[in-house]
């Protein structure tokens, strides 16, 4: 008896879900994929997340970009499902399961006063504006002033300060887009104070990435620690984390160079009240730590750093996904090795890989297993799934054009890579991105470009 091809829906084009489609194409049966994404471009975090001047990071989109070569799965961008989209109840009458890949997006907040005030951002919608992400176009970070404070002790929080403490002409050669070239070009940032509420013997930085800022030839990096590396401190295990205590107690010692710029890594501080002028951040009050019984206890001994910025880069949480179950105290779907499960029974050909799985933890390749994990379970189910409603792939592409959306395909989203590769080529770089989505769009479809 033939096999029955199974009809399976990605949501997601980021790694986690290009993993995924991966894993299912591995799988040895009959199987069409369709990888739908709200934006007109593939590769989610790779595209959005890694910082601009990472290429050998953003070299793993040649990997998930495979499986679309041979168009052995259908890639469908512009396609937003949910609240003001497409339906997701509408999605699961044309395939047998939907995984959904969607990540953890949202900005944890610190929840101290004076948040609120303009020039107080999270890291990934500062992240997205330098990435060129359309959702962040408008935001016009202050870079009128001399501070900026970075809040964070991991390797985005080090991104954001090795972008701001970058020259307009070295950015010129990444993908950033022209108007985020301009603003960078333009600013007076001269001070990055990045905010770690623990000691150098507790940062969860890699040594690559701490490597990176004391390399920066127009920053000097001048280390706030308290004395601790002076007085000594125990050498720990790892052999990464060693490299960089030695890192730090070089850049501790050393006699700053004069450059322009100075990145402060200013340990045992945490930021307890944003100060305000004209509604506009004006400066930060940070409180001196201790550690007492490995916990960090405030002193209550503080002082005012003169900001005009600050980014906190403390972790993301997600938002909820209309149709199923969310737990927000941990920012996931509730699930069992991928399989969505609401009030402890799975929900029938729903199911999650990445972030939104397994929250935001890990690095890139750390979605590959999971991916892995999540469609194990999806082919240990689909014999007892039923049919779609709909199980005709040109079903599906009406319903979409029902809802107003015209599809950007994998044909029409290399004609956009096309206008990012042309506008690169302007610039001397590799790429320069489009970042407003109609011109995006207009780009995908075959409009008339600058």
């Amino acid at each position: 008896m033939q096999q029955r091809q199974a009809r399976v829906a990605v949501i997601g084009a980021g790694p986690s879900g290009l993993y995924a489609a991966a894993a299912l194409l591995a799988a040895d049966m009959p199987v069409s994929i369709d990888v739908l994404d709200r934006l007109p471009a593939p590769y989610g975090l790779v595209r959005y997340g890694v910082a601009p001047d990472h290429v050998k990071m953003k070299s793993v989109i040649r990997v998930l970009q495979k499986p679309f070569d041979p168009a052995e799965i259908e890639f469908l961008g512009g396609v937003h499902v949910g609240a003001g989209g497409v339906p997701l109840d509408v999605v699961r009458q044309h395939f047998h399961a939907v995984v959904h890949a969607t990540g953890s997006s949202v900005d944890r907040a610190l929840g101290i006063p004076g948040e609120e005030l303009a020039g107080s951002l999270g890291s990934g919608a500062f992240v997205s504006w330098y990435c060129g992400h359309p959702d962040h176009t408008k935001l016009q970070p202050s870079l009128h002033h001399p501070g900026v404070a970075v809040v964070g002790a991991g390797n985005v929080a080090l991104d954001v300060a090795r972008v701001l403490a970058k020259t307009a002409d070295e950015m010129a050669g990444t993908d950033v887009p022209d108007p985020v070239l301009d603003t960078l070009r333009g600013s007076a940032v001269r001070d990055i104070h990045v905010l770690i509420r623990r000691g150098p013997q507790h940062i969860r930085f890699t040594p690559a990435e701490l490597r990176q800022i004391g390399e920066l030839v127009n920053a000097d990096v001048l280390v706030h620690d308290d004395g601790v590396l002076a007085a000594g401190v125990e050498e720990p295990e790892d052999r990464r984390h060693r490299q960089m205590l030695d890192m730090l107690a070089e850049w501790s010692a050393a006699t700053p160079a004069g450059k322009p710029r100075r990145i402060h890594l200013r340990f045992l501080r945490s930021p307890v009240r944003i100060l305000g002028a004209d509604g506009r951040v004006a400066g930060v009050v940070v409180e001196r730590n201790a550690i007492v019984d490995g916990r960090v206890v405030g002193t209550g001994e503080q002082e005012t750093l003169d900001v005009g910025m600050i980014v906190r880069a403390i972790g993301y949480d997600a938002a909820p996904i209309p149709g199923l179950p969310f737990d927000a105290a941990t920012g996931t779907v509730p699930n069992v090795g991928g399989r969505v499960v609401r009030d402890g029974e799975p929900v029938p050909g729903a199911y999650v890989t990445g972030w939104i799985k397994r929250g935001p933890t890990g690095v890139i390749g750390t979605n590959k297993a999971d991916a892995v994990e999540t469609v194990a379970a999806l082919l240990e189910d689909l014999p007892g799934l039923p049919d779609p409603a709909e199980p005709d792939p040109a079903a599906f592409r009406a319903a979409l054009a029902a809802h107003g959306v015209r599809a950007v395909d994998w044909t029409a989203w290399m004609r956009l890579d096309a206008e990012e590769v042309r506008r690169g080529g302007l610039r001397g770089a590799e790429r320069v991105k489009v970042a407003e989505l109609a011109e995006m769009l207009d780009a995908a479809h075959g409009a008339t470009t600058g």
